[in-house]
């Protein structure tokens, strides 16, 4: 034994003493008599999505150890911050049971699991455990797993089958099984490949999916008859636009399935019966560009007429709810007019009413409203000024209550039922915070600050009532502002480890995600895209003039297109940021919106531009794409993430920002890049194992400000 543990220590790894230099192998491309030269090109393995060559896995890997060694010192720390935002967390806990049919569903977590159980109950069933019925156990699942997350999931109408799917690598391809929920005897129906939901259709005797193609797009919507082979499944959709997307959903009252294909700004609606889904589909109204609608469906029980709810941006861009019949799908009156003051997001049919949902002034709204009588309608009222709420799961179509969530920024996640006939919220869950939480020592503000174009830009602020007004306290600031993506002010348990140590935390609303309507989307996209960023930084600016933080305190991050933001005001205002941490980061914008080989490229070209058919499109993303606007200067500390089976965004983006990020900066600032070699874009799915990575980055950012632990 003794022998065995002296060989195993000389054989650990020695921590590296600096960080990895990448190796420059130049490669040019040439748009529009414009030439762009890319030294770490090679950092993109040709075989992707497999990642098998040695060079790269050798250079990821280095990256991995250096993260690890100069995070070393920082172990006590995240250990800390990993106990408290565990502590945060009750760990056996369940949803409130809802009804659906004949039965109850939840969803339950045991103490210490990563993952969670889905159970069932009859109703009217005593709730003392006898009568339950565990459907899917995804802590067995899950077993043997780095990564596992469920997709899709849905019970047959009779409620006798699971149909579910599951993705264990982070890939984001999902394979589909079927089983008998009373046995657990697995059918033999498997379907790899699958990235959509799972619709049951004809008396549960089939499934309506879409397959992910080989560049990641769902391109159509297939049926497969249980029992037979998916070599013989339907395509009963094809989408021959590269840049479209296909999916597929029930009408609210089951009875019609809703076949839809879009882009970023255009979308077309086709419906069939369920109960004979290869029938010829209804087209609603051929696509038109920069027209965004979907559809629902209302029938009387008693063979009344069919009337179809359509919600569009044809008239106005905040969208109108309008009325069709099915005889004449594409003619379409409007019932709720659409206006600047209300953004209508979207709306739910029910047998009795239906619930049209929005924004108004930036905070969400939930109106009920009756078929048949316009002009009545009743707003749900909420207890506080500046809030996150919506619908929740109501899947049943005749009823006399809501299922509801909402929360704050200093409110815990609350469910509520809302009774209809009497207007009153009935509250069956607060989240629990075991280790306790005293709302009563934290403030929440809605301010607006001027942007540099005189905009008002609303910013949510949350923070201990004793933190100080003088500039001395240091700052989070969150942002996105990407694909009309609101940030809501919801509510956040691992955030308190930050205001907790004297923080103020804030999610500044920038243009580019529809926070505010329609409008403040397109705002900050395609030739305005930069007035996202300008926004993120006089945000900042605001928040340091109105006494919040001061230069060099402000710790800043987003994830993703959110990633984007970062390396832009990373390259436009360093010397603001005391500490930046970019999440799996679209910084390689450029050569991305050029690559249509890739997943996601034709269908984001609504949102950034065309270069490769539009030289000013091609101009400007060059003029802010983060990798290509690295320059030799000082750079704040950096922590970046990035996912080696991510097929958003993929890691070589931020693998080829870091390196060159080492190569042109001049300050001795911290640069880490922690590349997870087993996940995708979500990072690591259980839910404790993301917390660590929370903790870790709030670590890098207490290092880097100086904030004790």
């Amino acid at each position: 034994m003794r022998s065995m543990a002296l060989t195993t220590t000389a054989s650990l790894p020695v921590a590296p003493t600096a960080p990895p230099v990448a190796q420059k192998k130049s490669t040019s491309v040439t748009h529009h008599g414009l030439t762009v030269t890319d030294d770490y090109a090679w950092l993109r393995d040709p075989g992707y999505p497999e990642v098998t060559d040695p060079a790269i896995l050798a250079h990821l890997n280095a990256e991995n150890a250096w993260f690890e060694a100069r995070m070393a010192a920082q172990k006590p720390l995240v250990d800390t911050l990993f106990t408290e935002m565990r502590g945060r967390i009750k760990e056996a806990d369940k949803s409130v049971p809802q009804k659906d049919g004949d039965w109850l569903y939840w969803i339950e977590f045991e103490e210490a699991a990563e993952y969670k159980k889905w159970w069932r109950r009859p109703v009217g069933s005593s709730d003392d455990g006898s009568a339950d019925e565990l459907i899917l156990d995804e802590v067995a699942l899950a077993e043997g797993h780095d990564y596992f997350r469920v997709g899709a999931m849905s019970v047959s109408s009779d409620g006798t089958m699971l149909a579910w799917s599951v993705d264990d690598n982070g890939s984001e391809r999902f394979t589909a099984r079927v089983k008998i929920i009373a046995t657990g005897e697995m059918l033999p129906d498997e379907i790899p490949g699958t990235l959509s939901g799972l619709i049951w259709v004809k008396q549960d005797t089939g499934l309506v999916y879409s397959l992910a193609n080989e560049q990641w797009r769902t391109d159509n919507a297939r049926l497969h008859w249980l029992g037979t082979p998916t070599s013989s499944d339907v395509e009963l959709y094809h989408e021959d636009d590269e840049g479209f997307r296909v999916g597929a959903a029930l009408s609210a009252n089951e009875r019609w399935l809703i076949i839809g294909t879009s882009d970023h700004e255009t979308s077309e609606v086709r419906l069939g019966p369920t109960a004979d889904p290869l029938a010829e589909p209804i087209l609603v109204k051929p696509r038109a560009p920069g027209v965004e609608y979907d559809v629902d469906i209302w029938e009387d029980e008693h063979g009344g007429d069919t009337t179809l709810y359509v919600h569009a941006n044809d008239t106005h861009e905040n969208f109108r709810l309008a009325t069709a019949s099915l005889a004449d799908p594409a003619n379409w009156t409007t019932l709720v007019e659409g206006t600047d003051a209300f953004y209508l997001t979207g709306f739910e049919l029910f047998r009795d009413f239906y619930v049209v949902e929005g924004r108004r002034g930036g905070l969400d709204q939930i109106e009920l409203r009756w078929y048949g009588d316009p002009d009545r309608f009743e707003p749900i009222a909420f207890p506080e000024a500046s809030y996150d709420a919506g619908l929740g799961d109501n899947p049943e179509w005749a009823v006399d209550k809501l299922r509801l969530s909402y929360e704050s920024m200093v409110s815990p996640a609350t469910v509520y039922d809302y009774h209809v006939l009497d207007r009153r919220l009935e509250t069956l869950k607060v989240q629990e915070i075991p280790s306790g939480y005293d709302e009563s020592l934290y403030v929440t503000e809605r301010l607006e600050i001027a942007a540099r174009d005189g905009t008002r830009v609303p910013v949510s602020v949350v923070m201990r009532k004793d933190t100080p007004r003088d500039g001395s306290a240091p700052l989070y600031l969150y942002g996105y502002g990407a694909y009309g993506i609101a940030i809501p002010p919801g509510f956040s348990t691992t955030r308190l480890s930050l205001v907790d140590r004297g923080f103020v935390y804030a999610i500044a609303h920038i243009r580019g995600g529809d926070d505010l309507g329609r409008a403040w989307y397109k705002a900050g996209k395609l030739e305005r895209r930069t007035n996202t960023f300008t926004d993120f930084v006089d945000a900042a600016n605001a928040l340091i003039g109105q006494g919040y933080t001061a230069p060099g305190r402000i710790a800043i991050a987003g994830g993703s297109a959110g990633g984007e933001l970062m390396g832009a005001v990373m390259n436009s205002d360093p010397a603001l940021w005391g500490a930046v941490v970019a999440h799996v980061p679209f910084v390689d914008v450029l050569a991305t919106m050029l690559d249509e080989t890739l997943p996601l490229t034709p269908g984001e070209w609504p949102e950034w531009g065309n270069p490769i058919e539009d030289k000013a499109a091609f101009e400007l993303i060059r003029s802010y794409s983060p990798y290509d606007n690295v320059t030799a200067q000082a750079y704040p500390p950096t922590l970046v993430t990035a996912g080696l089976n991510d097929p958003r965004v993929t890691y070589w983006e931020p693998a080829k920002w870091v390196a060159k990020l080492r190569e042109q900066k001049t300050d001795d600032n911290e640069l880490l890049l922690k590349t997870i070699m087993g996940a995708g874009h979500g990072g690591k799915s259980g839910r404790f194992e993301s917390l660590r990575e929370t903790a870790e980055e709030f670590a890098f950012i207490l290092w880097q400000l100086g904030v004790g632990g």
